[in-house]
């Protein structure tokens, strides 16, 4: 591919983004996704998948239009907002960890980091705490985003499926960095993270 053609179609992949992330906001207020409406008894989770290269922006507009403008609905939307990594961070330094995990990477690289980390990683117990950090059951939405900083320390799917039985009624958007299909995760576009059927694309 020329480089012309390969700047093309880099527009045009942007082009397609920003029209995507202009219909979070509509959907995320939707009266119909608050309130679980017309899943067919399926949990109300949702994943708006995206290309990594869009990583940046996609930030910058959850903090300056999404969070600002779900606060400004009348009456408001009530939502917590997890960035993964800074909880993993918060988890390390809870535990007096986070130095002897950075010097653990330095001595004896990121397979052994990982193997160290498991242990206190575990997606199942990473859900519990986040319903609780978050006191979900009084929220309308449950937002999480920085997935791809904590690859591959956290595995998508099973945090998902770890939340299943906590969400009860409040609706769950996952801002993906990758490709989801509906019935499988590939983070990254490249990276497949397993499948996963039980979460809706937000905007197609």
């Amino acid at each position: 591919m020329s480089e012309s053609q390969t700047a093309s179609a880099h527009q045009n992949s942007h082009a397609r983004f920003v029209e995507r992330i202009n219909q979070i906001l509509p959907r995320l207020t939707s009266p119909e996704l608050l309130r679980n409406q017309g899943l067919g008894n399926e949990i109300g989770f949702w994943i708006f998948d995206y290309p990594a290269e869009f990583e940046i922006e996609m930030r910058d507009f959850l903090k300056e239009i999404v969070e600002p403008q779900l606060a400004k609905q009348s009456p408001p939307i009530k939502f917590g907002s997890v960035n993964l990594f800074d909880t993993v961070i918060d988890i390390l330094k809870e535990r007096g960890h986070l130095e002897k995990a950075c010097e653990l990477q330095q001595r004896k690289g990121d397979e052994e980091l990982l193997r160290a980390l498991r242990p206190m990683l575990q997606e199942d117990k990473l859900a519990k705490r986040l319903v609780e950090q978050t006191e979900s059951d009084a929220l309308d939405l449950l937002i999480i985003h920085g997935v791809g900083t904590v690859y591959p320390m956290l595995r998508t799917h099973t945090l998902l499926s770890a939340l299943h039985p906590y969400m009860k009624e409040t609706p769950l958007l996952m801002l993906y960095p990758g490709r989801y299909d509906g019935q499988s995760l590939k983070l990254f576009n490249k990276l497949s993270d397993d499948n996963y059927y039980r979460a809706f694309r937000l905007v197609s």
